[in-house]
């Protein structure tokens, strides 16, 4: 019998895996899907502490940012391949001297390593950027991942069994308390369960007879062909992207993020709108797209795009992922709603999570991101 199942084989499930198993727990991952085929399968590998507030997220994506770059050193992992971790740093970007002020004073908020940039300053960093910026800031700690490479490395290495094609219809239980997963394929026992299911995070925490309000909040990518010479080296974003990611609004929003790959494509993003698991291509949010990445960079426009993509990233309403043992349904513990960040704050996610499986105190306070806070009185 498994310690530990994970149900969700994205990169948050993975990393769930992975560190329970260094832990020395044996561990188990089941999938109704292949690795990396929701959420993560659909990001873009972002690595950030940029796009954070002041808090409790910031702080679980400063932990991240350096478990990342330990992953990403450690033999086993990193050879052959690796998964494409690059430590290229973030720029946000600001229109208009106001704006340059606040990214500042969001910056010196933050409290993590940053450059504010002056508009002369900013094609130092990015030659091919727009004229007339008013500046930014440069954020050296934001990284990218392979997010699919980086969830099949996770799960390669370890004491780890994944089982793909295996749909979780429910749960086993002694009184109260998670004893195991029912499937499609019989009923799997364990000692502790962690719903990493992403989107669907709500869903599997329902066959508990527990409630999380995750929400599927859609975004568009849109990917151009290889370039020949690398065009941008940052990451780079406007400041319109900060406000969307804290944004509660259901309907569309749309802000420049632009960069490149190892690859030699360039993606371009972002949007958010809230549509259900409605994956219908909208040229209208590609052709804003584009239009926005084209301003920020003007030589793109002679760039062809050659595909696009649409995901899900799991919204909660305070914009904080759920990451913990639930104390509605003991034994089962959860690692989903990350909305966006979910690739980036895995490794911290796992981490924790198997700190508190295995009796340690965990390295961050993980009441902020409590399964229960919903059901507070506000």
């Amino acid at each position: 019998m498994p310690d530990v199942i994970v149900i969700g084989a994205g990169v948050v499930g993975a990393a769930c895996a992975h560190y329970a198993a260094r832990a020395g727990l044996d561990v188990t991952v089941v999938d109704r899907g292949p690795v990396a085929g929701g959420t993560t399968g659909s990001g873009e590998g972002n690595v950030l502490v940029s796009d954070k507030e002041p808090g409790p997220e910031l702080d679980l994506a400063v932990l991240s940012a350096r478990l990342w770059r330990s992953l990403a050193e450690q033999p086993e992992l990193a050879e052959p391949g690796g998964f494409e971790y690059e430590r290229k740093g973030g720029l946000v970007v600001a229109e208009t001297p106001e704006i340059r002020l606040r990214l500042a004073e969001l910056a010196a908020k933050q409290g993590v390593e940053h450059t504010v940039v002056a508009g002369g300053e900013l094609h130092g960093y990015e030659p091919h950027l727009a004229d007339g910026l008013a500046g930014g800031v440069h954020y050296p700690q934001d990284a990218q991942v392979q997010p699919m490479l980086a969830a099949a490395r996770l799960l390669g290495h370890g004491a780890v069994r994944v089982r793909t094609g295996v749909t979780v219809t429910g749960f086993t239980r002694s009184g109260d308390r998670i004893t195991g997963v029912r499937t499609d394929r019989g009923d799997l026992p364990a000692g502790a369960v962690i719903n990493a299911a992403g989107t669907w995070g709500g869903e599997v925490a329902a066959l508990a007879g527990v409630e999380l309000p995750i929400l599927p909040r859609r975004g568009f990518i849109l990917v151009t062909e290889p370039l020949p010479e690398p065009l941008i080296r940052h990451k780079v974003y406007t400041a319109a992207y900060v406000t969307n990611v804290a944004s509660d609004a259901a309907g569309l929003e749309t802000s420049a993020v632009v960069e490149g790959t190892p690859a030699g494509t360039v993606l371009i993003g972002a949007s958010r709108e809230r549509v259900g698991f409605d994956r219908t291509t909208s040229v209208p949010v590609l052709s804003r797209l584009a239009a926005q990445a084209v301003a920020l960079f003007p030589a793109l426009r002679e760039v062809r795009a050659i595909r696009s993509y649409c995901g899900f990233r799991p919204y909660c309403p305070d914009h904080l992922p759920v990451i913990g043992p639930d104390p509605r349904a003991p034994g089962l513990y959860h690692a989903c709603g990350h909305e966006g960040a979910g690739i980036g704050l895995a490794p911290a996610t796992g981490h924790l999570l198997a700190q508190v499986i295995t009796g340690r105190r965990p390295e961050l306070d993980l009441h902020p991101f409590r399964p229960d806070r919903f059901e507070e009185p506000a």
